[in-house]
């Protein structure tokens, strides 16, 4: 087992913007449509809560939103807003605002017919920059007409996804897309100037090439982004098996030094210098099909990268919510590597509870009074503390956390909430029952119930002005901890020793 001290003395201070509850990824808008996808929705809220959501497709076909008919031998555009009206409606319900991401293109609107996943999303400019700007523009008139113009313009537009990708955007065409990015950020503005427009929502390749291009553009246009955009996945190529890929968990610290090199190149233009940045995908794998994001190692590695993602970046949105998602087609088991926080069935997976517990903390509020590679600690003026350790290291050992931290005298309770492979492993409890493809009502129950963390509680005293306590994290665990004063309120008569003693 490995053995750590960590001392916290008054007045002590560490870095760390904890903005977990931003933003949530999800697959396209068009899946809002299912009752599963409410339903994973609803717990996700219900035990995380997100404020905003991002997702693709909000002009894909399946949305029926651009439409086109004849009059006169004239082409014309129309809109069509049901089933865009049904989902942001599911939205607000659960207390989500969207995170506008404009795509994918209307087939009928598109110049091309490249498509991209299962469901065919088209990824090339529009025929017409014209047509595209004004389907944009109606579409946030009809918006702030439904929902209040004072709320609607607080919602982040961001302009298509991975244009850096010739999968995401025809040959990745730089010129293209800015110019795709200049039409939309004027025709937002004109509808009213306090919408918030950012981009280039980059990923991996080229990103520093494509983010120094994409702000030369702006400056030499005279664009003034409200925000800039990019994704942050931290494994290396996978290695593909049926209907698999197996990946290996990247460097951590090349990850940062990447996000680093993101908020340097922003900063080093004088008008641009200070712009938020948005992760608005981030992960581990970047495929839906990688058996690593329903295991234990992904949330206490997950852990490690909330305790910085902050740094340099305003907010970062994990992709998804849920595993209701169609890139590669419809999953076949319930446990098949999906990007979600929550497997079908409704089953939370480890990684459910890591955002949870910095949910929590961000909740708490506080000073963050220590934070290393392996535990974030957070204290009120009231001496109550929260944190959250991890053991993210794959060598197998236990990591002990022997920690003193300063504490008026007096009585305490520590509450424990512990993920890990023994306690809070619903993959493993799938993986004993055979595997099954389609799990009968009682297995979901068994998967549901081994999904929940561990709680445990002590009491512990302060003297001479700290306290200390000791947390033991597993393989892969990751432990929510509060420390709070002990107001003991007995009843008349009752005795909790005398009761245990039987």
């Amino acid at each position: 087992m490995e053995k750590r001290k960590i001392e916290v003395k008054e007045g002590d201070s560490a870095r760390f913007h904890n903005n977990v509850g931003f933003c949530v990824g999800t697959g396209r808008m068009g899946l809002a449509l299912q009752q599963a996808y409410q339903d994973q929705l609803k717990l996700v809220q219900e035990e995380i809560g997100f404020s905003h959501i991002r997702g693709h497709g909000l002009f894909s076909d399946d949305m029926a939103i651009y439409q086109e008919y004849e009059e006169n031998g004239v082409c014309k555009a129309e809109y069509n807003y049901t089933y865009l009206d049904m989902v942001m409606d599911s939205y607000r319900k659960v207390g989500l605002a969207p995170f506008l991401e404009l795509g994918f293109m209307p087939g009928k609107l598109a110049s091309g017919k490249q498509t991209l996943f299962y469901w065919k999303a088209n990824t090339t400019p529009p025929k017409d920059h014209d047509l595209w700007a004004d389907m944009v523009q109606k579409l946030l008139r009809h918006l702030m007409e439904r929902y209040g113009a004072d709320e609607v313009v607080t919602w982040p537009i961001e302009v298509w996804n991975e244009p850096n990708l010739p999968g995401f955007w025809e040959k990745a065409d730089q010129e293209a897309y800015f110019k795709l990015f200049a039409a939309t950020f004027c025709a937002v503005k004109e509808v009213d100037p306090r919408f918030g427009v950012g981009g280039p929502a980059i990923c991996g390749v080229q990103d520093e090439v494509w983010m120094r291009a994409f702000l030369d553009f702006c400056r030499r246009e005279g664009l003034r982004p409200d925000f800039i955009t990019r994704h942050h996945y931290t494994t290396e190529f996978p290695e593909p098996a049926g209907h698999y890929g197996y990946a290996k968990l990247s460097d951590p610290e090349q990850g940062f030094a990447n996000l680093q090199a993101t908020r340097d190149i922003v900063d080093s233009y004088p008008e641009f210098a200070g712009l938020p940045i948005h992760l608005t995908e981030f992960n581990t794998s970047y495929i839906p099909n990688c058996p690593l994001h329903d295991t234990n190692q992904n949330a206490a590695f997950l852990a490690h990268q909330l305790s910085r993602l902050g740094d340099v970046n305003e907010s970062y949105s994990y992709w998804t919510f849920g595993d209701i998602f169609e890139e590669q087609g419809v999953p076949f088991t319930p446990f098949h590597g999906g990007f979600g926080l929550v497997a079908n069935g409704c089953i939370p997976k480890p990684v459910f509870w890591t955002f949870a517990f910095y949910k929590r903390l961000q909740e708490f509020g506080g000073s963050c009074v220590y934070k290393d590679d392996a535990a974030v600690i957070l204290r009120r003026e009231d001496g109550s503390c929260q944190g959250v350790v991890w053991n993210h290291q794959s060598g197998g050992e236990a990591l002990c956390l022997d920690i003193t931290l300063p504490a008026l005298d007096g009585d305490y309770t520590l509450v424990q909430k512990t993920v890990d492979e023994s306690c809070c492993n619903p993959l493993k409890v799938w993986h004993d029952l055979g595997e099954p493809a389609c799990p009968d009502a009682g297995q979901i129950r068994l998967l549901r119930e081994s999904a929940r963390p561990l709680v445990t509680t002590g009491q512990l005293s302060a003297r001479e002005g700290h306290i200390d306590l000791q947390l033991v994290a597993g393989r892969f665990g990751v432990i929510w901890f509060s420390l709070t004063k002990r107001n003991f309120t007995g009843d008349r008569g009752y005795d909790y020793n005398r009761v245990m003693r039987g």
